[in-house]
C-alpha cells in the first residue's frame, strides 16, 4: 500500500502544471462486478482508492464512503449500463455526478489501462476541470423516457407481426393489402378477423368494408379469392393473436405515460386545454388515431404545443419531450441543441477525408434525429413554407440532403418554442417561394453590379 501511495504521489507530481480547480471531487471506474473509486483522503492530504462491489449494498457503502470524505462532485465513466445504478444512487444522495463519455475519455493521451489507475486518472482530470459531462435529463424525464422507449419497441414488434400476417395472406394469394390501403386499418382488420373466424366467401368479406373505403365491394372481392391452406391459416391466426396481445400492452403503456405526464405537469396550472390544430388535416389525423389525450397531456407538461409546427405529430413530440424534457436550459444556444440532436451540417475531416461518427442506436440523439427525419420526409407534398424549403433543396442537392436540412429546421423550431416560447407561424409555400425568388434576384443584382453590369428584367 505504501508503494502504491508513493507511485500515486509521483504521478501527481508529474501533473503539477495542471492547476487543481476543485479538490473535493472523486472519480469512479465502473464495472460489472466492482467499482473502483478515487477520492481525497479523509485526512485532507493526498488521495486514496477503494473498491466496492457492484451490488446495491456495495453501492450504498460507496455513497457513504465518498460523503465521509467531503466529496461534492463525482466523475462517472459511462460504461455499458453499469453506470446507471451508481449514477442514480449518487444523484439521489445530493451529489453532483458528471457522466463522462468513454469515447472522449479514451482520446485523452496518457490514459492508464488498469481499473485502479483509471479511477485515479479520472479524479485528477475532474479536479482540473478537464472533463465534460454528457447530457442526462432529470429523473422525471428519465421515467417518461423509459415508458416511451418501451412503447416504441412494442410498436415496432406489432409492425413486424403485421408483416407476418401479410406474408401468410400472400402465400394464399389473398390480396388484402391490395384491396385496402392499410392492412391494419378498419376494413383490413375486419377482413382478417373474419378469415380467422372461418369466413371464405370473398363477397361476404368485401361486405365488411368501411363506408369511407375508396374501393367498391366488387373491387375488393376480386382481390380476396385465394386458396386456403391450413398451415398458412394457422400462422395467420397466431400472428393475429400476437398482434392483439401487443396492442393490449401498448394501451397499458399509453395509460402509464399519461399518468407520468400528469405527475410532471406544473402546479401553477400553466397548461389547460391545448388549442385546436390550425391544420384541419392534422386535426382529423389526431382524432382518427385517438391521440388527443396524449396531445393534451404533453401540452400541460411542457406549456407549449409543439404539434403546431408543421410535420410534427403527437408521437414525434412525445419522443422529443421524453428524451430532452421541456427545459432546454442545458443548451445555451440553438446550435448546441441542433448539434446534440445530430443534425448539425458540419462534417469533421481528417487528412482531407470525412470522419464518420458512429451513433449509438439507443442514444437520445439517434432517436430524436430519426424521428425528426421521418417528420421531415412527410413534407414532400406539403403546401407549407417548410414543404417548399424541402422541395427546393431536393431539386438542387437531392432528397437525402433535403431531409437532413429540413429535420434541422424542425430542431431549430423545437428549440425556439421550448426555450424562448416563440410562436410558430407558417407563411405558406407561395410566400416562401416569393421571398426566395426576391432574395435570389437581389443576389444576382449585387453580383452583376460588382462585375460592372446592370440586371434588367426581360418581359416574356
Amino acid at each position: 500500500m505504501a508503494q502504491h501511495d508513493e507511485r500515486m504521489a509521483e504521478r501527481d507530481a508529474g501533473m503539477e502544471g495542471f492547476p487543481v480547480l476543485r479538490a473535493t471531487v472523486a472519480g469512479i471506474d465502473v464495472g460489472s462486478e466492482q467499482h473502483w473509486v478515487c477520492a481525497p483522503a479523509q485526512t485532507g492530504a493526498g488521495r486514496e482508492v477503494a473498491v466496492f462491489a457492484a451490488t446495491t449494498p456495495g453501492v450504498t457503502h460507496l455513497v457513504s464512503w465518498v460523503k465521509d470524505r467531503g466529496v461534492t462532485s463525482i466523475a462517472l465513466e459511462s460504461t455499458g449500463v453499469y453506470w446507471i445504478v451508481p449514477h442514480e444512487m449518487l444523484e439521489r444522495a445530493g451529489l453532483d455526478v458528471v457522466l463522462v463519455d468513454t469515447r472522449e475519455l479514451g482520446r485523452v493521451p496518457g490514459r492508464p489501462k488498469s481499473d485502479r489507475r483509471d479511477c485515479e486518472w479520472m479524479q485528477r482530470l475532474h479536479s482540473c476541470g478537464l472533463l465534460r459531462g454528457a447530457f442526462r435529463p432529470t429523473e422525471a424525464v428519465c421515467l417518461l423516457r423509459t415508458l416511451v422507449r418501451d412503447k416504441g419497441t412494442l410498436v415496432a414488434e406489432r409492425s413486424d407481426w403485421i408483416r407476418r400476417m401479410q406474408k401468410s395472406l400472400d402465400q394464399m394469394n389473398v390480396r388484402v393489402h391490395r384491396a385496402v390501403a392499410d392492412l391494419d386499418g378498419a376494413t383490413g382488420m375486419a377482413i382478417l378477423r373474419a378469415i380467422v373466424a372461418g369466413e371464405r366467401d370473398p363477397q361476404h368479406l368485401a361486405a365488411l368494408r368501411d363506408r369511407r373505403c375508396r374501393k367498391s365491394e366488387a373491387e375488393i372481392a376480386e382481390q380476396l379469392t385465394g386458396h386456403w391452406r391450413e398451415d398458412h391459416l394457422f400462422s395467420l391466426e397466431q400472428s393475429l393473436k400476437m398482434h392483439d396481445a401487443i396492442c393490449e400492452r401498448v394501451a397499458a403503456y399509453e395509460q402509464e405515460i399519461l399518468r407520468q405526464l400528469a405527475r410532471m405537469a406544473p402546479a401553477d396550472g400553466r397548461g389547460g386545454d391545448v388549442p385546436p390544430p390550425s391544420s384541419p388535416t392534422k386535426a382529423r389525423m389526431i382524432k382518427t388515431r385517438g391521440e388527443d389525450p396524449l396531445r393534451q397531456a404533453l401540452y400541460r407538461m411542457s406549456g407549449v404545443d409543439l404539434t403546431a409546427i408543421d410535420a410534427l405529430g403527437v408521437e414525434t413530440v412525445s419522443v422529443v419531450l421524453s428524451e430532452y424534457g421541456a427545459d432546454l436550459a442545458r443548451f445555451p444556444t440553438e446550435r448546441q441543441f441542433v448539434s446534440h440532436v445530430g443534425l448539425a451540417p458540419h462534417q469533421p475531416t481528417s487528412g482531407g477525408k470525412p470522419v464518420k461518427q458512429r451513433k449509438k442506436p439507443g442514444s437520445t440523439r439517434a432517436r430524436v434525429g430519426a424521428a425528426l427525419r421521418m417528420a421531415a420526409l412527410s413534407l414532400r407534398r406539403s403546401q407549407t413554407a417548410l414543404g417548399a424549403y424541402y422541395r427546393r433543396l431536393a431539386r438542387r442537392v437531392g432528397a437525402d440532403v433535403a431531409v437532413f436540412a429540413t429535420a434541422r429546421k424542425l430542431a431549430q423550431w423545437i428549440y425556439r418554442v421550448l426555450r424562448w416560447g416563440q410562436a410558430y407561424v407558417d407563411e405558406g409555400a407561395a410566400a416562401y417561394e416569393k421571398r426566395y425568388h426576391e432574395a435570389r434576384i437581389k443576389r444576382l443584382a449585387t453580383t452583376a453590379h460588382q462585375l460592372g453590369y446592370a440586371l434588367v428584367s426581360v418581359a416574356e
